[in-house]
Parts: C-alpha cells; sequence; structure tokens
C-alpha cells in the first residue's frame, strides 16, 4: 500500500517537474524574442534609411544635367545621334507590314518613331 502511494506521488512530482520544465523553456523563447525584436526593428530603419538614399542617388544621377555632362565625357563621345536610315516607324501595339511589289523592303506605317542602333560595318 505504501510503495503504491509513493509511486502515484512520484509519477505526480516528475509530471509536474516536466511540466515546470517546458513553461520555463516556453518562457525562455519568449524572452529570447522580445530581445530580438528591437535589433530587428533598428536593421529595418537602416534599411530603409539605405533605400531612401539609394533612390536619392539614382534621381540625382538620371537627371537631365548629369546626363548632358555623361554625353559631354569623353568616355561617351563615340556615341552621335541616329541617321534618318536608322529610325523606324512602329504602330503602337504592333508593326503593320506592308510589302511594296516592286521594292523587296519593309515599309512600317505609325506616328511613333524609335531610333535603334545600329553597328558599324
Amino acid at each position: 500500500m505504501k510503495k503504491d502511494l509513493l509511486i502515484r506521488i512520484g509519477l505526480c512530482v516528475l509530471v509536474f517537474g516536466f511540466l515546470l520544465f517546458s513553461y520555463i523553456e516556453k518562457q525562455n523563447r519568449l524572452t529570447r524574442l522580445r530581445m530580438e525584436v528591437p535589433e530587428l526593428v533598428k536593421e529595418i530603419g537602416q534599411i530603409q534609411e539605405e533605400i531612401a538614399r539609394l533612390h536619392y542617388e539614382i534621381d540625382r544621377f538620371e537627371s537631365p544635367t548629369h546626363l548632358m555632362e555623361l554625353a559631354r565625357s569623353y568616355e561617351f563621345s563615340h556615341l552621335k545621334h541616329p541617321f534618318m536610315d536608322d529610325v523606324l516607324s512602329v504602330s503602337e501595339g504592333y508593326a503593320v507590314r506592308a510589302r511594296d511589289p516592286k521594292r523587296e523592303e519593309i515599309k512600317f506605317f505609325s506616328p511613333i518613331s524609335l531610333a535603334i542602333g545600329m553597328a558599324s560595318k
């Protein structure tokens, strides 16, 4: 009888100890996550500042005055405006092709003009 009672009490203490251990472990994980949150918020703020800085640099680089300065620089002096033969007119949706029976060239009918780069021969 006493042996059966000791086994039950021991089993209850063992289950209670396991439940207490799991509760403390859960609290420790929660505390670790709470400590990581301010660091992540700080990192997100730094990333957002970096994004804003990069947007500013892109806007400054793509500004017309900077692009004109680049066009005047030595590195881009080989770039020239296209000749009229290098400009194709393409319709907005797709190119409408009509073959001229007298000539084998393709004509494009559209109000939109595009300049294309042609490789030098």
